[in-house]
């Protein structure tokens, strides 16, 4: 199964369990802010996939405090948010439809029962569920913010969130700028944060943007919209309030970038920048 942006599922929502939220639905910042990994809730039907309910509130299930700092940094700039309402564990948004880490069987040495031996039936089901339905309103909401600035393409930002430890290794980062080819929102915004707010900065840590950035990529980079990933230390957004500080900075930084003439325009970056 392959997933085409412009080919999206029709967006549905069940009543007891919505595929995606709309956070600030109808505004019209020329910026789309997103979060993959929102939520930790689990459908009914799927029994907690066999977990305790302690390891769906770890890392594992979700991105602790990233739904918190996305939504506030909507709110900040004027933009929309698109988040997903289901755990990553359910099927992850952030990777492509039958990759080995799409619906995972295994995660951070915690096994998962519920999807050990998924035939293509109950997989495609999943994705039919959350996956498309997700995307399916990322598309619209960007053709929709588009439509609202005729005279500009609208940028993408990904809200993340990042564990502290992981196999033994204490990760220094407090925030970390994920990109690929195209410099304009990234560069700019690791400069900000490393000079203007003093924090130790990942430049592609500790995930690399050139392997693990699927949904800004399918979103922003194949249209030529500017784009970012922002992935914040979970100890450092793990209560509200320390999550809606976080947006607030990312807000200060980005609302002037996304009003920079190079940010205006479709872009398609072909190379790796030195």
């Amino acid at each position: 199964m392959r997933f085409l942006p412009d080919e999206a599922a029709p967006f549905s929502l069940s009543a007891t369990h919505p595929a995606v939220e709309l956070w600030g639905e109808g505004r019209t910042a020329p910026a789309l802010i997103i979060c993959d990994h929102a939520s930790n809730a689990v459908p009914g039907a799927l029994d907690n996939l066999g977990l305790a309910e302690g390891d769906l509130n770890r890392h594992i299930g979700w991105d602790i405090g990233a739904a918190v700092a996305a939504r506030r940094l909507a709110d900040q700039i004027g933009a929309t948010a698109v988040l997903s309402r289901i755990s990553r564990l359910v099927i992850d948004c952030n990777r492509p439809l039958g990759h080995p880490t799409s619906i995972c069987a295994e995660s951070d040495g915690i096994l998962v029962p519920g999807n050990r031996d998924l035939d293509e039936r109950r997989r495609r089901q999943r994705a039919e569920e959350y996956f498309y339905p997700y995307h399916g309103a990322v598309c619209r909401e960007l053709n929709r913010v588009e439509a609202a600035a005729a005279d500009r393409v609208a940028s993408l930002v990904a809200v993340h969130s990042f564990t502290p430890m992981m196999n033994g290794f204490q990760r220094p980062w407090h925030v970390g700028v994920l990109w690929n080819r195209d410099p304009r929102l990234a560069r700019p915004l690791i400069d900000a944060l490393r000079t203007g707010e003093g924090l130790c900065v990942g430049d592609n840590e500790p995930y690399s943007g050139r392997n693990a950035n699927y949904t800004v990529g399918i979103h922003g980079a194949a249209y030529g919209r500017p784009h970012v990933s922002i992935e914040i230390r979970q100890d450092l957004i793990a209560d509200e309030p320390a999550a809606v500080a976080w947006g607030d900075r990312l807000a200060r930084i980005l609302g002037p970038l996304l009003a920079l003439p190079e940010n205006r325009a479709r872009q398609r970056f072909s190379e790796i920048p030195a």
